[in-house]
């Protein structure tokens, strides 16, 4: 049985170097990016067996990304396809006033076409949890459908469902993405959601504890786990609260950090239901993924426990 499937599209990230512009730039760094992989990979350098089910163009950018995940340990249970392409996005760094720009080209992708009969359902109705994200749905009508059947699946089956709402303003806007998420959170077990996309996407108020109870309240989750950046988390399971704050680290490079976070609490929740301590690794996985380049969390059980000695930060739980 797999400890985890996560299911979602993965892209080529090209970036300029030394926050050089796009429009002059002579060379691009080519990297393996997309939520649910990203997921996939710190969690299988955390010591779970991990698959990662997708969509890709078969050529030799849809291998890049196979290869790359295979690296790292991801099972890659992928459709190959001959009629439709691989998805990139661009990242043009800069600092204040300039800042980040990130530009998509993801039309016609390969992963928008996948329907549950083409992928491996037996594997997330095996799998001990089932994780996607809320951009997954967002990129195509197809993909909506799709996504609700797996989790639905993964329900029936008593497979535990992650979902990570990840709102993307360049997708859908907020009452789009509420139509369609609240109608899949039916079948979410445990709900990552980052502050304010559970004010602006799904309609929230209150501080961090109040809307996870207000969720809590709708939903039933197994886990209410709330994002606030450098203010750290805060989840909410069977009515306890617990707090994690942020480990400090070098920002070489943000871009994966959320994703990061939940590969480290899966990673930790599983087999062990601890949610503070889940919440610690999240945040030490998190804080490391934020000093190396790319979108992958490429760290060992060791660095992170070593962040979480020297931090010397607990949870807090009351």
């Amino acid at each position: 049985m797999t400890d985890l499937v996560t299911f979602g599209e993965s892209m080529l990230r090209l970036s300029p170097q030394d926050r050089e512009r796009l429009e002059s730039v002579r060379e691009l760094d080519v990297r393996v990016a997309g939520a649910e992989s990203n997921v996939a990979v710190a969690a299988a350098r955390l010591g779970l067996e991990v698959t990662w089910l997708s969509k890709l163009p078969d050529s030799p950018l849809g291998r890049r990304a196979t290869r790359s995940l295979d690296s790292h340990g991801v099972e890659t249970a992928v459709v190959w396809d001959d009629d439709h392409r691989m998805g990139t996005y661009y990242i043009e760094f800069g600092g204040q006033p300039r800042g980040t720009d990130v530009i998509y080209d993801r039309e016609n992708a390969a992963v928008t076409t996948a329907t549950p009969a083409e992928l491996r359902t037996d594997a997330v109705e095996a799998a001990d949890i089932f994780h996607t994200t809320g951009i997954t749905p967002a990129l195509s009508g197809t993909l909506r459908e799709t996504t609700a059947d797996l989790l639905a699946r993964a329900r029936s089956a008593g497979t535990t469902t992650s979902f990570d709402l990840n709102y993307r303003s360049k997708l859908w806007s907020p009452a789009e993405a509420r139509e369609t998420l609240e109608e899949l959170l039916a079948d979410v077990d445990i709900l990552v959601v980052a502050e304010r996309d559970a004010r602006e996407v799904l309609d929230r108020s209150g501080d961090a504890e109040g809307i996870a109870r207000d969720l809590d309240a709708s939903f039933d989750f197994e886990v209410t786990l709330v994002t606030r950046g450098e203010r750290g988390s805060l989840a909410l399971a069977d009515g306890t609260v617990h707090e994690q704050p942020v480990f400090a680290a070098d920002d070489y490079d943000p871009v994966g950090t959320g994703d990061a976070f939940v590969g480290g609490f899966l990673a930790t929740y599983h087999g062990s239901g601890d949610v503070a301590r889940a919440m610690e690794y999240g945040a030490a996985t998190a804080s490391l993924k934020r000093t190396m380049p790319g979108d992958l969390a490429v760290v060992t059980p060791a660095e992170v426990e070593e962040v979480i000695e020297r931090g010397d930060q607990s949870g807090i739980s009351r």
